[in-house]
C-alpha cells in the first residue's frame, strides 16, 4: 500500500499553509495512479519521489487533474519530510536544490528565472475573468508573464480590498490559463517597499485557490528584480492564504551574483 504523508506547508501550524501531499517512494506508480491518488489526496499538488541517487532525487508533482512540472510548497513539504541536510529534485522544470536546517525550514533555489510580456489581448481576458478592469491595477506594478520552474501572469492591484474580494470566472480563467499554459495566476498588493499580499488562482489544477505559492512566489522575485522594482538583495514577505482562512508566510531573497530565486518556509505534518 502506498504510504502517503500529508504536510502544511509555509507554517507552523498544521491548519494553516498549503497542505502538500508528499509519496517517497513511488518508484513502482503509474502516471495514471499517481493522478489517481493525487485527486484522492484533493490537496493542490501531491510530490512523488519516483527515483533515488543520495540526496538526488526524481520529483514529479500532479494536482487533483494535471501533472505541473514544478511545485514550491510541495517542494518544500518533501524536503522536510527528508529530513534537515542538503537535497537536489530534479523535477520536469529542472534541478531543483533544497536545503532544510535543523528547525525544519527548507530553502529551495529556482530555476532560471524569466520574465515576458503579457499582450493586451491576454491582459483584456485575464481582466474579464478576474471580473477586474483596468482602474484596478497599480501602474508601478506593470502586468507581465514570469517563469521559475512554472508560468504564471502578475497582475498588482492599488487596493488590498480588491484582492480580498476575488471572485473569478472560473470556466473563463481555466480556458485561458489552459490555452496559454498557466500555472497560477499571481495577484499581488504591494502594502510595503518589501511585504506583499498575494492570491493565486488555480483553477486548472482543480482547485479555485492555492493558500501558498512558492513556485509563484519565485516568479514574483524574478520578475521584481528584473524590472529593478526592488533593491539588489532584497528579502520579501508574501503573506498568502489569510483570504482564505490558511495564513501562509514566504519568504523570497534575492542574492546578488546568484541567478536563482532563494524561496524559503515551513513545513509541519498534518495529522
Amino acid at each position: 500500500m502506498t504510504q502517503i504523508l500529508r504536510y502544511a506547508a509555509f507554517t507552523l501550524d498544521p491548519a494553516g499553509g498549503n497542505p502538500a501531499g508528499v509519496v517517497l517512494d513511488a518508484s513502482t506508480l503509474s502516471d495514471a495512479r499517481m493522478l489517481q491518488i493525487a485527486a484522492e489526496v484533493g490537496y493542490s499538488e501531491t510530490a512523488f519521489l519516483t527515483a533515488a541517487d543520495g540526496d538526488r532525487y526524481r520529483v514529479r508533482y500532479f494536482s487533483p487533474l494535471v501533472e505541473v512540472p514544478f511545485c514550491g510548497h510541495a517542494t518544500v513539504a518533501t524536503a522536510v519530510a527528508l529530513g534537515p541536510g542538503e537535497h537536489v529534485f530534479t523535477t520536469n522544470a529542472g534541478d531543483v536544490p533544497v536545503s532544510v536546517d535543523e528547525a525544519g525550514v527548507a530553502t529551495l533555489s529556482s530555476v532560471r528565472p524569466r520574465v515576458g510580456d503579457l499582450g493586451a489581448a491576454d491582459l483584456a481576458a485575464l481582466l474579464t475573468a478576474l471580473r477586474w478592469d483596468a482602474g484596478d491595477l497599480d501602474p508601478a506594478l506593470p502586468p507581465r508573464v514570469a517563469y521559475a520552474g512554472a508560468y504564471h501572469p502578475i497582475l498588482a492591484v492599488t487596493s488590498r480590498k480588491r484582492l480580498a474580494e476575488l471572485d473569478y470566472d472560473v470556466p473563463a480563467l481555466t480556458a485561458l490559463m489552459t490555452a496559454r499554459g498557466w500555472t497560477t495566476v499571481q495577484l499581488v498588493f504591494r502594502e510595503s517597499a518589501e511585504t506583499f499580499d498575494v492570491r493565486d488562482p488555480f483553477p486548472v489544477g482543480g482547485v479555485y485557490e492555492d493558500p501558498a505559492t512558492g513556485a509563484a512566489a519565485a516568479a514574483l522575485g524574478g520578475y521584481l528584480r528584473e524590472l529593478e522594482l526592488v533593491p539588489a538583495g532584497a528579502e520579501l514577505l508574501l503573506r498568502q492564504g489569510d483570504d482564505m482562512g490558511r495564513p501562509s508566510r514566504v519568504t523570497v531573497r534575492l542574492v546578488p551574483g546568484n541567478e536563482a530565486v532563494l524561496v524559503s518556509g515551513p513545513a509541519v505534518p498534518i495529522s
